[in-house]
């Protein structure tokens, strides 16, 4: 497909959102807005617009990439495996709703991060607010690395424009249409945006199938009866990290650090106006999000379906997380590359516009105290909220340029891989507050939640590739166990009282 035909459909989208941005904010561009949405959101939008932002462009394109990938050392492909760690996420959101939705609600917080400074003490609080910034920061720079290098090369390389352009563009326009709404723009452009990416995966499978010379039904029926759907992975335990405990334990945890103990999503459950409008927001995001990964891996199938049909050479692309578009703006026709580009542009900018607006919430209120000034809405506070918005992205890209230096493995593997080592300490921070009654020796958690990742990085990297035991997606458990017990360890013994417990 014609580089000047995507890059048309992407200005055009753009100009689309920088409109909806416009008419969001011109009535109030507050901080109240930016940070809560005035706490009058509608519990329906804010469900179906986190269906973007959860997804992103990784499970977009590297999820279906990743159906027939072999990791290192096993012999069959990945398949249908990563639906197992979607059922664990599936229970995670569940404990979230139930479990610490109704605390952030109890304490009316701003930044869920304000818990730890009542429960466990000042320099936690910022502790944990400070994993949350490089958790988030590096996570959605990853995320927005997928849809830049996906650009970069069906759309930029045709006429030579360096990647730090491709990706400094990106930034500005999400930056341009976030800055003055934010939170109250991005629950009507998530929504925009998670419509477009259900329309792609839906009409993806179709225009696959068409090619292939088979109806829908076909379609699915071949993906049922095909190797790739197999699912469950019951055996050996120690020696393949996608063996179903692992991966539903992993996904219970990783779900309720990633989303339950970061700002990005909770922010958007604490817009709505009661705790039971949020609880109704995450249940009904969860049925969706579980039915709507279950159409990302048959695309996946559908995808070396038609990969072999073609005579396509998957060692050529160089990662499996190319195959998607390869085949959307290569091989098919202009309408199914357009409905393509569409569907990844909205699954990554949803993804990247929530994260700034949250990162930029996380630091106003964690670290320069809007929450505790008299007038959070002062002209000043609202310019240097600005300057906040704009040094998170130029930090985002500087994290996408060196990872597009390191990189060498699929987005989904490396996203995880790191959230398992920045989201561990926060998982220990948080399950120490809520499942004891002791305090912490607060001088140390710092040291603590750097300690415990550099142990778990020299265990992964020393000590367990001499064993029979490969690690997967559990790596956050071990992280936040060992957060945990350093905690309990440090801790003075002394136990708070009920007037002091949150």
């Amino acid at each position: 497909m014609s580089p000047i035909i995507l890059l048309t459909f992407i200005v055009v989208y753009f100009a689309v959102l920088l409109g909806v941005a416009y008419f969001t904010s011109k009535n109030s561009s507050d901080n109240s807005t930016f940070f809560v949405a005035n706490r009058n959101a509608k519990w329906y939008m804010v469900a179906f617009g986190m269906i973007g932002t959860a997804l992103s462009g990784v499970t977009f394109i590297s999820v279906p990439g990743d159906v027939g990938n072999t990791p290192g050392g096993l012999t069959e492909p990945n398949n249908f495996s990563y639906f197992q760690f979607v059922l664990g996420n599936a229970i995670g959101f569940i404990i979230i709703a139930y479990v610490l939705l109704p605390l952030y609600y109890r304490m009316n917080l701003t930044s869920i991060y304000t818990y730890l400074e009542e429960r466990l003490g000042f320099k936690s609080y910022k502790s944990g607010a400070m994993i949350f910034l490089i958790s988030r920061t590096i996570g959605s720079a990853f995320r927005l690395y997928l849809v830049a290098i996906v650009l970069q090369r069906y759309i930029f390389d045709a006429w030579g424009v360096p990647f730090i352009l491709t990706v400094a563009v990106c930034l500005v326009l999400i930056w341009l249409y976030t800055n003055k709404g934010g939170l109250k723009t991005i629950i009507i452009t998530d929504t925009l945006q998670t419509t477009f990416l259900l329309l792609a995966v839906v009409l993806s499978i179709y225009f696959m199938a068409d090619g292939l010379g088979w109806t829908l039904g076909e379609a699915f029926e071949k993906v049922k009866e095909s190797t790739y759907s197999k699912v469950f992975i019951w055996e050996n335990l120690l020696g393949d990290p996608r063996n179903i405990w692992k991966h539903i334990i992993g996904g219970i945890f990783v779900t309720i650090a990633m989303t339950g103990l970061d700002q990005d999503l909770m922010q958007k459950n604490l817009s709505m106006k009661t705790i039971k409008e949020a609880q109704t927001n995450m249940m009904t995001f969860t049925g969706i999000f579980v039915v709507i990964n279950l159409f990302f891996l048959a695309v996946g199938a559908l995808l070396y379906f038609y990969a072999d049909a073609n005579g396509i050479d998957i060692a050529t692309l160089g990662k499996s997380d190319f195959l998607y578009p390869e085949i959307a703006l290569r091989h098919l026709s202009i309408l199914p590359g357009i409905i393509f580009m569409m569907g990844l542009t909205a699954a990554t900018f949803a993804t990247t516009d929530s994260a700034l607006t949250a990162l930029t919430t996380s630091y106003c209120v964690d670290f320069l105290n809007f929450n505790k000034k008299e007038n959070p809405n002062d002209p000043k506070l609202i310019k240097q909220r600005n300057f906040v918005h704009l040094g998170f992205s130029v930090l985002m890209l500087m994290v996408i340029l060196l990872f597009h230096v390191i990189n060498d493995e699929s987005v989904v593997s490396a996203i995880f891989k790191i959230a398992g080592y920045t989201y561990g300490p926060l998982l220990g921070l948080f399950s120490f507050g809520i499942l004891t009654k002791r305090r912490v020796n607060d001088n140390l958690v710092l040291y603590i939640c750097i300690i415990a990742p550099i142990l778990i990085f020299l265990l992964t990297q020393y000590v367990l590739p001499h064993t029979a035991y490969k690690i997967g997606f559990e790596l956050i458990v071990y992280n936040g166990l060992i957060t945990f017990i350093m905690l309990w360890l440090t801790s003075p013994g002394k136990v708070i009282s009920t007037t002091d417990s949150a």
